[in-house]
């Protein structure tokens, strides 16, 4: 990728390229009266492209994809999925477009609005997005990579000038997402539903290309690539669960092969600690609550295998058994990178599973009984670790079973400073976050600056933000979050 002198940007099209039966040629609605929202500067410098410009009338018009560059390709991308356990063969990019790839690093980037017009996927919908679902995912997003996550990331929100009508009418807006690819299981059963398995092995042979090449050189290319996608997302959902993340909605659509998060539409953070948390207005059932978060992607995991079993072995039998061993490992996997983490996370690195397993156990035993704040709770942890321990006792109702638990924990030497480290102070706490929506969406930007500079340095706790790092107050209430379509 290059930027010439009047910000010219190349956008490779190498995915409509290589499989034309995944991709739809579009073009993204023209907004009346666009105007920036927010700019990721950093992340725009990451991909070489001139912030200054892209402040600018062109560049903005660049961002929603109404200005397009010579010779990109934009796209909206075919993909089926899962949604809640049923399948749907035909999904597809409904309010979304791939403008195009983008080269940074020697690397391939994704560059895709959201909320960008309706496309021939969009099933009914209009196509649009409203301001506050845009900068829901922008901050989550941002967040989740500040805290050292795989995820999708934001590089700008710009407001089209156009309502969006949902419960009621909304400022409309359009995200510029930044990914490694949209790859997605569902781009595997969208493939293989349409019976083609030249195509399957297209999608797998770019797969391995874009993100896997490792297992290109493997006696079975398509077994390791399998592997690999398993092994990517034992350690993503890990990460999810020792930071409280609950994504809402781990439909197979939006489960990436690269293993990067995405789609940020009912995401949240849990508050108190409690593995049937379910924040999604729409997963009435708790398919996707915290705690079946590791199983649900065991499942998604499942049916991407089924897509592959033409191409792990000619036998179909040989194929199940070969797709149910590397299936196997998924639990391994994750149980091995959760723990590791909350080894970390108590400061105790150094101890063996063995000594760690029952302690971790029975503190998540008590941090359920008495709804202990699960971002907070761990860095009152560290202070304890120093010998400050009163803040953390006082969040407990049982009293001597805390103490018990203490005394053991306190015995096997943590570390405070691994414990800072790896427990942030600043996480998007869900009353702060519709604080800053509904500010935004009336036109006031300051809170969400505000909060976006307290969880993208989220380690570091700072004078002045002492309300970032407290819990929702009482008369919040249950907290429900939207999908924003």
């Amino acid at each position: 990728m290059s930027v010439a002198s009047d910000a010219t940007v190349v956008l490779d099209d190498r995915f409509s390229r290589e499989l034309p039966e995944m991709a739809v040629r579009w073009r993204a609605e023209a907004a009346p009266d666009p105007r920036l929202l927010v700019l990721n500067e950093r992340l725009a410098a990451d991909l070489g492209l001139d912030a200054a410009w892209l402040t600018g009338p062109a560049g903005v018009q660049f961002l929603i994809g109404n200005r397009v560059p010579d010779g990109a390709t934009p796209v909206a991308q075919a993909y089926a999925g899962h949604q809640f356990g049923g399948f749907v063969p035909r999904l597809g990019d409904g309010r979304a477009l791939l403008l195009g790839e983008i080269a940074s690093g020697g690397t391939l980037r994704d560059l895709h609005l959201k909320g960008s017009g309706a496309t021939p996927f969009a099933r009914g919908g209009d196509g649009l997005a409203a301001i506050g679902p845009m900068l829901r995912e922008y901050i989550v997003s941002e967040s989740m990579h500040a805290l050292g996550i795989p995820t999708t990331r934001s590089l700008s929100v710009v407001g089209t000038g156009r309502p969006v009508r949902r419960e009621t009418v909304l400022p409309g807006a359009v995200l510029t997402r930044v990914a490694s690819s949209h790859l997605r299981v569902g781009s595997f059963q969208y493939a293989a539903t349409a019976g083609d398995i030249a195509l399957v092995r297209r999608l797998a042979d770019h797969a391995i290309s874009r993100h896997h090449p490792q297992s290109a050189g493997a006696d079975n290319p398509y077994r390791a690539l399998f592997d690999a996608v398993v092994t990517a997302q034992a350690s993503l959902v890990a990460q999810w669960m020792l930071v409280g993340f609950v994504h809402g909605v781990m439909n197979t659509d939006n489960m990436t092969i690269s293993g990067e998060t995405i789609d940020y539409g009912p995401c949240a953070f849990m508050e108190a600690y409690d593995p049937a948390t379910v924040f999604s207005s729409i997963d009435t059932w708790g398919r996707y609550a915290y705690g079946d978060q590791p199983a649900m992607a065991a499942w998604n995991l499942a049916r991407l295998a089924e897509t592959m079993l033409g191409l792990l072995a000619d036998d179909l039998d040989q194929a199940v058994a070969l797709a149910q061993e590397s299936l196997d490992g998924f639990a391994r996997q994750y149980g091995a990178a959760w723990s590791a983490g909350m080894r970390a996370k108590l400061g105790l690195g150094g101890i063996d599973d063995d000594a760690a397993t029952p302690l971790i156990s029975e503190l998540l035993e008590q941090l359920l009984q008495s709804h202990v704040d699960h971002t907070s709770f761990y860095r009152l942890l560290g202070r304890a670790a120093g010998g400050d321990v009163e803040p953390v006792r006082g969040l407990f109702v049982d009293l001597a079973a805390f103490d018990g638990w203490l005394a053991r924990w306190r015995a096997l030497g943590p570390d405070a400073g691994v414990m800072d480290r790896v427990n942030p102070v600043y996480i998007p706490r869900n009353h702060l976050v519709e604080e800053a929506l509904t500010a935004a969406t009336a036109g006031d930007l300051v809170p969400f600056s505000r909060l976006l500079a307290a969880v993208t340095a989220p380690f570091a706790e700072r004078q002045g933000l002492e309300r970032y790092a407290e819990a929702a107050p009482d008369d919040f209430g249950a907290y429900r979050t939207f999908c924003g379509t």
